[in-house]
This record gives C-alpha cells, sequence and structure tokens, in this order.
C-alpha cells in the first residue's frame, strides 16, 4: 500500500484510473467523514475514471493513516487537516484539482478551498452545511460522542446485525453489506484522540461561527449535496449555506440519508455530472 509521510504520520493513498485510458487527465481528491476513511468514496471513483485521475487518501488518525507511537503534537482543528491536505498534494506534485468530500471532510475541504483557491478548479460538498448554535444540545452531543469513542470494542465485528444497528441513523435507504462492515471496521480502528479531539473542533461554537464565512468566501464553482432524510447533517443546514454565496448550486437527492453517493449512486452521480459538465462551460466561458 502506498502511503506518504505528512508531519510525522503516514498517510496512505490510492489513485483509481481508468486502465483503458491511459492519458493524463484532470485530478479529483476525494475527502472522506468523520471516523471513515477513503474506502467508502471507491465506487464514486471509479464511477468518474474516464473523466478524472481520482485521488482517495486517509485523513491523519483515521483508515490507514495511523499515528505513530510517539505524540506530534498536531491539532484537531479542520484548517489542520486542510494544511495536511496541501502538503500531501505538494510532495505528489498536484498544482491544480477537483475537490468531492463528505460530512466532516467537506469541512476540511472548505478551508483548503479558501486557503488555496489557485489550486481549486471546482467543488463538490456532500452533507454539510451550516450549524446554530445550541449549548446545551452541542454539551450532550460531545458528551455522548465521547463514549461513544471511549467504548469501542473489536468484538464488535462478529457480533450479528451490529454493521446495521451501527449504521441505521446514517441510513434510508439500504446498502451493501460490505459497506456497512467497512463504516463500522473503520470506527472502531479510529485513533482515540483523533476521533474525539475531531468531535470537539468540527461541532462547535467556534465552528458555528467560521463556517458561514467561509462558505461566503468561497470563490470557485461549488455544488452542495444534501440527503433529503439526513438526520445527522440535515438538508436544510446546506440549504441555508447555499444561499451565501452564488458560487454555491445546491442539490438535494430524495429518500438518502448521510451517505447519498451510496444510497442513490445513479442520481448522485447524475446529479455531480451535470454540475461539472456546467462548471466546465463557465469556466471555458470565462476564459474565452
Amino acid at each position: 500500500m502506498p502511503f506518504i509521510n505528512v508531519r510525522g504520520v503516514d498517510h496512505f493513498y490510492q489513485w483509481i484510473r481508468d486502465s483503458n485510458n491511459t492519458a493524463r487527465k484532470p485530478v479529483m481528491v476525494f475527502v472522506h467523514g468523520w471516523a471513515g476513511s477513503a474506502r467508502y468514496w471507491s465506487s464514486t471513483a471509479h464511477a468518474l475514471s474516464a473523466d478524472f485521475d481520482c485521488l482517495l487518501y486517509d485523513m491523519r488518525g483515521f483508515g490507514r493513516s495511523t499515528l505513530p507511537d510517539q505524540p506530534l503534537n498536531l491539532g484537531y482543528e479542520m484548517s489542520d487537516y486542510a494544511d495536511d491536505l496541501a502538503i500531501l498534494l505538494d510532495q505528489l506534485g498536484l498544482t491544480e484539482i477537483s475537490v468531492q468530500a463528505h460530512s466532516m471532510g467537506a469541512s476540511v475541504a472548505t478551508f483548503f478551498i479558501n486557503r488555496h483557491r489557485d489550486r481549486v478548479k471546482q467543488a463538490i460538498l456532500t452533507c454539510n452545511g451550516i450549524f446554530e448554535y445550541d449549548e446545551r444540545a452541542f454539551k450532550a452531543f460531545h458528551k455522548f460522542g465521547a463514549y461513544v469513542v471511549k467504548f469501542r470494542y473489536q468484538w464488535f465485528l462478529k457480533f450479528p446485525f451490529a454493521d446495521r444497528m451501527f449504521m441505521a441513523r446514517f441510513l434510508s435507504r439500504p446498502i451493501d453489506k460490505s459497506d456497512r462492515f467497512a463504516f463500522l471496521e473503520d470506527f472502531l480502528l479510529a485513533d482515540y484522540e483523533s476521533a474525539l479531539g475531531t468531535i470537539f473542533t468540527s461541532v462547535s461554537k467556534e465552528a458555528v461561527e467560521i463556517m458561514p464565512r467561509e462558505f461566503a468566501n468561497i470563490e470557485v464553482p461549488t455544488l452542495l449535496v444534501s440527503g433529503e432524510k439526513d438526520q445527522i447533517i440535515p438538508a436544510k443546514m446546506a440549504k441555508q449555506a447555499s444561499k451565501l454565496n452564488h458560487k454555491l448550486d445546491y442539490l438535494e437527492l430524495s429518500n438518502t440519508g448521510h451517505f447519498p453517493m451510496l444510497e442513490d449512486s445513479d442520481s448522485y452521480l447524475r446529479g455531480i455530472r451535470n454540475f461539472l459538465q456546467q462548471s466546465a462551460i463557465l469556466v471555458e466561458s470565462h476564459n474565452r
């Protein structure tokens, strides 16, 4: 498996390319969400590989990007993970990319987009948006999240229907058992400090204050995609974000939850391909 060392952490990365077309194509980078890994982006990347060279990677402390034994004193802010991505791309020699990101990863991508505007052609941000601050609700979420992260055991993988129970709140439609099992496995393997640290930084009063400005500052064509029945990040949050900036388009997929790219892959791919086509037309028109 290929790895690149970023700030003392070996980051797993993977290229998905069309084996029938070896010509160099534009690069699309995929960013996964909290406690997950790049694995769940694989089917989407394969579907787009005729038009893009697709780069998948696991963020620090998640998936196969495990932390070393010695402490590194690295932060868990979304901007810290955006810096990791910038270093990863530098080491791969990538100067211009498109971005497709999900959930917490979409927050990371938003920071990256605004700090490296000259490197991003277009972006797709799935299941993300603007939270309203509720001190009581946030404290309860952090307390519950800390409990869930602390009490994780590998024997969960052998428990009948554990994958179904774990994914139930995330989904509106069924997905393949292999995908459900992979999500549970990634969650159990996630580094404790990374999983806990990002809970506190991605859902916080500071994030509520910062993210509207970040969405408003995006200067590249960007599509916000929501699942109509997403219980984790309700669609109204992305819809609200889309109103902050004329560069932001909005797509809501009916009867899908927090993983629309897996729950209704046909509609998801149709929607993002339409956006990518329109984005290319706008860029070509602007360059004339």
